[in-house]
């Protein structure tokens, strides 16, 4: 169970961060051209800015905690967040009419709840 809640965590942080990076460094125009990317134009740089801020702090918060020991319930917590940042995400694409995108946000939203059940019952680096 240990290691399936790591490469979750893996899989997930690598997901944040290029989500984070991108949003947080890419020029709007140049994300509003990726498939899928129009609904970034209904909203200003500094959202998207802060949206990929808050998601490369994400993956952050998704791995170094556990790795340092430092209060490493933020790890399950990160999970919840990024839970209802996925929730975000599909509303925006089902408003865009964009179905395809929601299959992988859905499959994100799962991967953070089971790191979020895992990390914070059977698995928690407290136990």
């Amino acid at each position: 169970m240990n290691l399936a809640l790591w490469i979750a965590t893996g899989l997930l942080t690598v997901v944040a961060l290029s989500s984070g990076i991108n949003k947080t460094f890419l020029p709007k125009e140049k994300l509003a051209k990726y498939p899928f990317g129009g609904w970034v134009e209904d909203f200003s740089v500094g959202f998207l800015k802060t949206i990929g801020v808050l998601e490369i702090l994400a993956a952050v918060g998704l791995i170094l905690p556990a790795v340092i020991g430092i209060a490493p319930v933020l790890v399950p917590v990160t999970a919840v967040c990024w839970v209802l940042v996925m929730i975000g995400a599909i509303i925006i694409h089902l408003r865009y009419g964009d179905v395809k995108p929601v299959v992988g946000n859905l499959i994100y939203l799962a991967l953070a709840a089971f790191i979020a059940w895992g990390r914070f019952g059977p698995e928690s680096f407290t136990g």
